[in-house]
């Protein structure tokens, strides 16, 4: 067995794309239009795991999505989590759940998936502001 990658519908396909690509650094693998289905799929993974990406579903005709925590999340390791999600936060992102204990965060997607941000490697030593900093909206 082979994993071949997580799909998430998106409402937005060029709002997404600048999530995934411009403040996340995702790089766009692939793209498949499809006019008599009415959909378009862009694939878009982190440089350093090009064989885990995302496939972005962009449904033509408009459709409300509701639930986006129930879909879980999708989990990025990155080398400095203070340093990225100040990065974010310049970018006008939100960290909801800030890497308190040097480990993780969370934010969300312009629909409202969950991505779980995770130190490589030990956890960085509890830092302001990030270790006082509260929660905003749900993760």
């Amino acid at each position: 067995m082979k994993y071949l990658h997580t799909m998430i519908r998106v409402s937005n396909l060029d709002q997404s794309l600048d999530f995934f690509v411009n403040k996340l650094g995702f790089v766009e693998q692939r793209r498949h239009v499809n006019d008599k289905g009415r959909y378009t799929l862009v694939f878009v993974a982190a440089p350093e795991s090009p064989d885990a990406p995302v496939e972005l579903t962009y449904n033509w005709d408009p459709e409300v999505y509701t639930g986006g925590r129930n879909f879980g999340h999708l989990a990025l390791e990155v080398d400095d989590i203070y340093g990225y999600c100040a990065k974010l936060q310049k970018q006008g992102i939100t960290i909801n759940r800030p890497p308190r204990d040097g480990r993780m965060a969370f934010i969300r997607t312009p629909d409202g998936i969950s991505i779980e941000l995770l130190q490589k490697g030990a956890a960085l030593p509890v830092a302001e502001p990030w270790s006082s900093m509260a929660n905003t909206g749900s993760w």
